[in-house]
């Protein structure tokens, strides 16, 4: 049997400013970062999840056709004190709903699709949204950005196409699945 050629690995070279280089440098002395090539990956990673060549630098973000903006958890939780408790779960439908039209359109990430929800919820993670997991009928919440349990719901109930019921009420979220719906399409 004849072994197959190995592909050769590219190299860049590329050069950077002694700011840069010595930024770069603290952040794998400081542990934060375990060398360049990982650094470099993470980057790119992030640039093309969140569709940075879309940006329009400095102040006009966009992924896919949302228009993002950098805002604080504590803004966001502000906003929620003037919302009567009886809306919040109709709010994070609301919310859930706009996430859902902004996948499908942007991503075409069909997020009603159980197939597509380690999808999905790897980018509610890239953007920020918490670190979301599925276990059986159960979706857990470590870190989330919304801090209510029951707008978060609601989120991820349009979002998904589920009606869930929530098992913990504090963080770490656990919500269960109680029946999985059809979002209703507009044609």
């Amino acid at each position: 049997m004849a072994k197959e050629p190995k592909e050769s690995v590219k190299r860049t070279t590329i050069i950077l400013d002694e700011e840069e280089r010595e930024y770069i440098d603290s952040l794998i002395r400081e542990g934060k970062e375990p060398g360049i090539k990982p650094l470099i990956s993470k980057m790119l990673d992030v640039y093309r999840s969140m569709t940075i060549y879309d940006w329009k630098y400095p102040g006009e973000y966009y992924v896919g056709v949302s228009r993002v903006a950098f805002v604080n958890v504590e803004f966001f939780n502000l906003l929620l004190q003037y919302i009567p408790e009886n809306k919040w779960r109709e709010v994070g439908q609301k919310i859930g709903e706009a996430a859902r039209v902004s996948m499908e359109a942007t991503l075409n990430l069909e997020a009603t699709s159980r197939e597509k929800w380690s999808d999905v919820l790897k980018r509610l993670r890239v953007q920020g949204w918490g670190d979301f997991y599925t276990r059986d009928k159960f979706f857990i919440i470590k870190a989330p950005f919304i801090n209510n349990a029951e707008v978060l719901s609601g989120f991820l109930e349009k979002l998904l196409g589920v009606d869930l019921e929530v098992r913990a009420s504090t963080a770490p979220f656990v919500f269960e699945i109680v029946e999985e719906t059809k979002t209703k399409r507009v044609k």
